[in-house]
């Protein structure tokens, strides 16, 4: 299958119309429809649902688009990341992100890395560790900030030096807003918002200690600004990292006894980087041996 057969894929999916993507791709309609035919029957399966004024994309045509779209954008990457000369480096380097703090941090060296190399371009891509992980595997992002507890042992990393606080996200009208900490006791019965992913769990709940037969989880979210939204809401209380980010009828009461997360920037094991991520890499090993 052609890089160019799923571009045009591509673009009957984001039109949804097939005389509208050939006019886009500047090619025949028959031409197209043809393309597309083809594609499904070498597949075997059916891509699009056909309607009166437009098509739809099939479950095995939604499937066909994630993976034509990360092979699109891995094809690009190997472009951008082979565009240097000699004596200049150039191309994009994707930065894998959660909503943390630490990435300030990261844009200060990042910065600094451009200084010294101005045609270098940075991509930050949001998500949860479990997606950061995996577009780090299909070489979608180059360098990944995980937050621990989580498992390295298929990569390369420097740790930070930077800690970040647990607490619980709170309306300021709750009753506990009037406390300084937040303790095991404090939050039994009360409705509570987790993270979803395991390893986080797991430090919660050591955390609670005998407590935690008394909790009570009501809903689990990962990203920053939808548990401040179910909060907000009435939904519960979070329990999850100071991000300073906060709606104004909202605060953040630190836990006690305290409970601490590091960060860990990760890339790849035993794979070849383009020379300006590898240059960046050296320019965060070196800056961190400086601030220790």
């Amino acid at each position: 299958m052609e890089l160019r057969v799923l571009k045009y894929f591509l673009m009957i999916a984001q039109e949804e119309n097939i005389t509208r993507a050939a006019q886009r791709l500047n090619v025949t309609q028959p031409t197209l429809s043809r393309q597309l035919m083809q594609m499904e029957e070498e597949l075997g399966v059916k891509l699009f649902k056909r309607g009166k004024h437009s098509i739809s994309l099939t479950e095995d045509g939604i499937l066909l688009k994630q993976r034509a779209q990360e092979i699109i954008n891995i094809e690009e990457k190997i472009r951008e990341d082979l565009s240097h000369s000699d004596d200049m480096l150039m191309g994009t380097i994707t930065i894998g992100s959660g909503e943390t703090c630490v990435l300030s941090g990261v844009a200060k060296l990042a910065a600094s890395f451009r200084k010294e190399n101005p045609k270098v371009m940075f991509e930050v891509c949001s998500g949860i560790a479990d997606d950061i992980k995996d577009k780090i595997e299909n070489g979608t992002v180059d360098i990944g900030l995980l937050k621990e507890p989580v498992d390295i042992s298929k990569y390369e990393f420097v740790r930070l030096g930077q800690k970040e606080k647990w607490g619980v996200i709170m309306r300021k009208d709750c009753p506990l807003a009037e406390k300084e900490y937040i303790t095991p006791k404090d939050l039994a019965g009360q409705p509570l918002i987790f993270a979803k992913r395991e390893s986080v769990r797991n430090e919660i709940e050591n955390w609670f200690g005998d407590c935690y037969d008394n909790i009570k989880i009501v809903a689990s979210c990962d990203l920053i600004y939808n548990t401040e939204s179910l909060v907000k809401g009435g939904v519960g209380l979070a329990l999850c990292i100071d991000s300073d980010m906060y709606y104004d009828d909202l605060c953040f009461k630190p836990l006690s006894p305290m409970l601490e997360t590091g960060t860990v920037i990760v890339w790849r094991k035993n794979r070849t980087v383009s020379p300006s991520v590898n240059s960046f890499i050296k320019h965060i090993k070196k800056c961190l041996e400086c601030i220790v």
